[in-house]
């Protein structure tokens, strides 16, 4: 991620977008303050280049938490269905090369790592269920489990029926309706 960074103008940009989020959805981060977020990010500047990137691939990355241990505030993909900017992708470059043919464009762990984000895992991924309904249409890959991913499989999960289903599949299938969610500390 080495000197990416935004204009002026995407910079004023971004925030704006943010703030405004962050105000429309104050029950996601109830007793936050934008301008001590806004003073964060300010003053990690390499960090806004990620969100934009969460941004522009229809994420709508929102404040979700702070840690208190690191004083991070962490930010989740908030879109209603998985980001349409991160579909029809397998899990990991691994799957992507072990693929013959009709090989999808990107991996959702190549993705991250270009954004400078993290995947959710299981745990996180039903925390931010917590905040609304998501992934009612769509599904999202999670973090998978070392042991998992070592005998070719990965996890992803969707929410149908007012509950959230974890499944499996092949970690180099990809489908049109299943992209990844990620989070960022800033």
């Amino acid at each position: 991620m080495e000197n990416k960074k935004l204009s002026p103008k995407q910079h004023e940009e971004l925030l704006s977008i943010l703030k405004a989020r962050f105000e429309r959805n104050m029950d996601r981060h109830n007793g936050f303050e934008w301008a001590k977020v806004q003073a964060k990010l300010e003053s990690n500047k390499d960090k806004l280049w990620s969100l934009n990137a969460m941004e522009s691939t229809e994420g709508e990355p929102d404040v979700v938490d702070y840690d208190n241990k690191t004083g991070e505030y962490i930010f989740y993909d908030c879109s209603a269905e998985s980001p349409k900017g991160r579909r029809s992708i397998c899990y990991d470059h691994e799957a992507l090369e072990s693929r013959k043919e009709h090989k999808p464009a990107d991996s959702a762990a190549q993705m991250a790592a270009d954004m400078g984000i993290e995947i959710l895992t299981e745990q996180q991924y039903r925390a931010l269920q917590e905040l609304g309904d998501f992934d009612t249409k769509t599904s999202s890959w999670i973090k998978t489990p070392s042991e998992i991913r070592k005998l070719g499989g990965a996890l992803f999960c969707d929410r149908r029926y007012n509950q959230v289903f974890v499944y499996h599949n092949g970690a180099e299938s990809y489908y049109a309706a299943r992209g990844f969610r990620g989070l960022l500390r800033v």
